[in-house]
């Protein structure tokens, strides 16, 4: 039965990762899209990540992630915009260094939010229509960040008009609904999330701990996307 469970797991990864090579080549020959340039941080851990236990978490291949495909002039447009953060007193750094444009992963390069369930907010100080949006938590170790949810609002306060993009809660511990994306182990090429094209001037990363302490860290979100029309 273990033979069988592991050999269905393998199946199941090639499939995803033909349709993901699939996708790709489509987008590639669309006209109206091209390859997304991402500048990432040096790596600082070399290998494949052991010992870190998790029901959810997503295969890890060893490969790097292939190209990005958004719509011609997307550009990042969340360098240096305002941050607020749910800890008004970050126990390490600021909120501002959420989009300061430095990824680097050592100390000096990231803010530390307290224990629990917490929140970073972009302000895109005008409404686009987003394509992606890179995170990097923390990639200075392996770790897995709990609780990440991802949402997109023209509403600073975040009532009305929410569109949740990712979210990897799996038992809805902070109220925002059952995810079903996995859980993933941080790297210095960082999580890409396809932001779809949904249109609005702020956003809002959350999480909840993570598998080597009970805090958040941010080292660096980057948003791309194209001005609303």
């Amino acid at each position: 039965m273990a033979k069988r469970t592991w050999m269905g797991a393998v199946a199941l990864l090639v499939l995803a990762l033909a349709g993901t090579a699939a996708t790709a080549f489509s987008q590639s020959q669309d006209p109206n899209k091209e390859e997304l340039k991402l500048q990432l941080p040096k790596p600082m851990f070399i290998g494949t990540p052991r010992n870190i236990r998790t029901p959810n978490l997503e295969a890890v291949t060893g490969k790097p992630r292939g190209p990005f495909y958004a719509p011609k002039g997307t550009k990042l447009v969340s360098t240096r915009k305002p941050v607020l953060s749910s800890d008004m007193q970050p126990v390490i750094g600021e909120p501002k260094f959420v989009t300061d444009g430095e990824k680097s992963g050592e100390d000096g390069y990231f803010v530390e939010l307290g224990p629990g369930p917490q929140w970073v907010q972009i302000d895109l100080q005008g409404e686009f229509n987003l394509a992606a949006i890179l995170v990097w938590h923390y990639h200075a170790q392996a770790r897995v960040y709990r609780d990440v949810v991802i949402q997109i609002s023209d509403d600073k306060d975040f009532v009305a008009g929410v569109t949740t993009v990712f979210n990897n809660d799996r038992d809805n511990t902070s109220g925002l609904g059952l995810g079903k994306d996995k859980e993933y182990i941080e790297t210095n090429e960082g999580r890409l999330v396809d932001a779809k094209g949904i249109k609005g001037r702020y956003v809002r990363l959350y999480s909840n701990g993570n598998t080597s302490n009970d805090m958040n860290h941010y080292v660096e979100v980057e948003v791309y996307g194209t001005p609303a029309k």
